[in-house]
């Protein structure tokens, strides 16, 4: 989480910001951090450290609950020192630098969207997080937004973050909040433990009830980033109704029974 304090806009979509092994403050930015990860960034990571959706999820996360939403907000544990220094941080940098999550890779710019619906953003801003330690943005490079999403490789975090977003922008709060504690596991597993969801789509009756394309079984059957997406899908067709998946055509379970078919 930001704080609003630091936040200022970016009028012309223009900053300044260089950072590197010379600075004073080089690794600051990776102390005293509250990071709220998406689910694409627990499956980079949990990629990069070759370990399991459980084993990442117990060993590196903590999970708090969003205060507008009451859904499940899954954080990077910090390490348990003065500075609360993030565990892949080094005196040489970042150690998972290639996997790293969303907004470290967006650091110093922040991001909001007003609203993301249906795939559809009506606006969307950019803007900078001003901390005092941080002495890059007195340095000279210059760079316009899409120049440093370019640099940052942040096109498909981008493009998976906001699907992940769709499922709950431009609904009411009210609404999200009347989901049962057993929809709220749905929505855990099916984000942030892909080898749980997996198991759930190929070794139940998910594929007796809804009819799948064999291509897009074969595709999430091996690809994480695939099933995350279809896993999106599931969820904005079990939790809100929303006509994202076709059921077979002998089926005719009402959304109440998939709830009560899950592995849990």
């Amino acid at each position: 989480m930001i704080d609003q304090a630091l936040m200022q806009p970016l009028l012309d979509r223009r900053f300044r910001f260089a950072c590197d092994k010379s600075s004073p403050c080089f690794t600051r930015c990776c102390a005293d951090l509250n990071l709220v990860l998406t689910p694409y960034d627990v499956l980079q990571l949990r990629t990069r450290l070759n370990l399991s959706s459980e084993a990442f999820l117990k060993s590196r996360t903590t999970v708090d609950v969003d205060q507008n939403y009451g859904i499940p907000l899954v954080k990077l544990r910090m390490n348990d020192d003065e500075m609360r220094h993030c565990p892949f941080v080094s005196p040489e940098g970042c150690v998972v630098y290639e996997h790293r999550p969303s907004a470290c890779r967006l650091y110093p710019l922040g991001r909001a969207a007003s609203q993301i619906h249906q795939g559809h953003k009506t606006a969307e801003y950019y803007f900078i997080v001003k901390e005092s330690h941080c002495l890059g943005l007195n340095k000279e490079r210059e760079w316009t937004v899409q120049e440093w999403i370019a640099d940052q490789g942040l096109e498909k975090y981008n493009a998976i973050n906001d699907i992940f977003i769709d499922m709950t922008a431009g609904r009411r709060a009210k609404m999200i909040k009347k989901l049962s504690e057993q929809q709220l596991q749905m929505y855990y597993m099916a984000c942030y433990c892909l080898d749980d969801f997996r198991r759930f789509v190929f070794e139940t009756t998910f594929l007796d009830r809804f009819d799948i394309a064999q291509d897009v079984l074969d595709r999430i059957r091996t690809d994480d980033t695939e099933l995350l997406r279809f896993a999106f899908q599931w969820l904005k067709f079990a939790l809100f109704g929303e006509k994202t998946l076709l059921l077979g055509n002998d089926v005719h379970a009402q959304e109440s029974n998939l709830v009560h078919n899950t592995i849990f």
